[in-house]
Parts: structure tokens; sequence; C-alpha cells
């Protein structure tokens, strides 16, 4: 039986698919390079069409990836899909504060979720750039940091999945001027979260 064996040139053959079965897009090749890993992450061409980059938000992030950054992410599975090479070849970290013991009594204490008290965790250790690809009480919870001046969140990927808060807090992040890669309506996840990310990181590393 004859089928392609090397991880990378399944890849490459992957990414040729999408763009031949894709049509026509008016993105540029930055976007396209984003809503293709995303589609090669889930096989759904829905996100060309849900996918939404605000004007700006690729330079945003790629000067913050460039300076070396911490990252906060709501997730195991996102933080675990993250290209970790192309981290440390540009210095940054990326951390998960989920399973964190203290962060877990908080949100007990407190009856929030843990996501909640995560993201509050990440603001006060004066983190940037969020990645949310699960949790929609999170990205609210930051929502209200920022407009309670407590966050100076510079870039945000946005892709909770789900059907109680999901949509709604994607509608709400949106509100705030402040770059960002939302995945609106119902669908994302984690894995999506770090296909944008990593799409962004291979911007300025090499694919490896």
């Amino acid at each position: 039986m004859d089928y392609i064996k090397i991880p990378m040139d399944i890849e490459k053959r992957s990414f040729e698919i999408i763009g031949q079965e894709m049509g026509e897009h008016e993105y540029s090749p930055r976007e396209l390079s984003i809503i293709k890993r995303v589609i090669h992450t889930t096989a759904d061409f829905d996100y060309k069409n849900i996918l939404y980059i605000r004007d700006g938000a690729i330079d945003a992030a790629v000067e913050l990836l460039k300076k070396g950054v911490t990252i906060y992410t709501d997730t195991k599975m996102a933080l675990a899909g993250i290209n970790k090479k192309a981290l440390k070849d540009l210095n940054c970290n990326a951390l998960c504060f989920v399973s964190d013991e203290k962060v877990a009594e908080i949100a007990k204490a407190r009856h929030i979720t843990r996501s909640m008290a995560a993201v509050e965790k990440a603001v006060e250790d004066g983190v940037e750039f969020f990645i949310f690809g699960n949790a929609p009480t999170a990205l609210f919870r930051l929502k209200e940091l920022i407009e309670e001046g407590k966050c100076n969140a510079k870039f945000i990927i946005a892709t909770p999945i789900g059907f109680v808060g999901a949509a709604e807090s994607k509608i709400e992040i949106e509100k705030l001027d402040i770059p960002m890669i939302v995945v609106r309506g119902r669908k994302g996840g984690s894995t999506v979260a770090a296909s944008i990310l990593n799409a962004l990181m291979y911007m300025i590393v090499d694919r490896s």
C-alpha cells in the first residue's frame, strides 16, 4: 500500500489540500497561515468564516512574542499543544494554573471555577498575553479585571467551546479595544487556541 509516511510531508500535503478547497478569499498571507493551521487542526472549513482577526492583532502578537513573553492558557490541553521548541527559541514561557493547589482552594472557598481563580492569579503575576480554549467563565472574568483596571492585557486568543457561555463570552471580549483573535460562536477548543499561537510563532521562527 502506497501512502505518505513522513510527518512533514503529510502536513505539507494537508496544507495543499486546504488551499485547494478553501476557494476564493480576501485574507492576507499571514491571516491565511493562521486560518489554514486551524483548519488543519480541526478539518473544519467553517473556521474560514468564524475566525475573527482584529486589525493589527498579528503585528501586536508578533511584537510581544519577539520580546519574550509569559503566556497564560486556561487548560493543560492547550498548554500541551503549544510548540515548546518555538517557545524556547523565542524565549517565551507558557503557564497553566488550573491545577495549582492554591488556585483550587480559592475556587472552592469563593464558589467560582478554577479557571476564574487561575486567570486572577495570572493577572496578579502580571501576565499580558492570554489564551482561552475552553473556559468562558475565565474569559468573562478577564474582561471584568480589565474593566476594573487590574489587568493590562496586550493580546488575547479567545476560542472557548461549548453551549453555556462560550459564544457570549467571546461577544463580550470583542467589546474591548485590545488586539485579539477570536473564534466566534460555539466552536473552538484548546487545540484551536494552541494552533493559533503556533501559527503566530511560526511567523517568526522555523517550523519544527
